[in-house]
């Protein structure tokens, strides 16, 4: 199947048939090509503040923080690709300090153990931060994968940036997990 009939494919079914998402039993693609499906669609949905795209040439950033599951699916998706008039680009990081002008991050379950002292750094900032360790969302994450069922779910954190309601329908709402005294 050709690439951008792929993506149209893909786009509709996360517009309107997101529980039809389902990578078990089909050959459509594999688990981290819908993850990677997803962090594109996501610069569709999310509105940034005026700040964090000052210019028009401004690109806009997905990042991976930690080990890249991806491989090079995502930057051939993101290759030639604008989102509001923004060129989209792909870059991985090892530090938190290295997280500059990122606008979408997935952070890697390699970096669980980190997670706790990561995201408090990037929430003060305007990062659609990805993941999909368990209760990501829940533990200050925005966008949480959860596979429930064998499909590929999000559960959605409210907090911090303007997440369209075509998302939002098709999301799992959830807040920040209360910290035991």
């Amino acid at each position: 199947m050709p690439l951008l009939a792929r993506r149209a494919l893909i786009l509709a079914l996360f517009l309107g048939l997101l529980p039809a998402l389902s990578f078990a039993g089909t050959k459509l693609t594999n688990e981290y090509d819908l993850k990677a499906a997803f962090m594109f669609h996501f610069a569709q949905f999310v509105e940034w503040p005026p700040a964090a795209l000052p210019e028009r040439n401004t690109p806009l950033t997905i990042g991976i923080f930690g080990e890249d599951p991806f491989g090079k699916i995502l930057d051939e998706m993101v290759a030639n690709e604008t989102v509001h008039g923004h060129r989209l680009v792909v870059r991985r990081f090892r530090n938190v300090s290295q997280v500059d002008s990122c606008h979408i991050l997935f952070i890697s379950p390699s970096e669980t153990r980190r997670l706790d002292t990561i995201l408090p750094r990037l929430n003060r900032r305007s990062v659609l931060t990805v993941g999909e360790t368990k209760d990501f969302a829940q533990r200050s994450g925005i966008i949480g994968f959860v596979i429930t069922q064998k499909r590929l779910r999000l559960a959605v954190n409210l907090a911090g940036l303007t997440i369209s309601s075509k998302l939002l329908r098709q999301s799992e709402i959830v807040g920040p997990l209360r910290m035991q005294q």
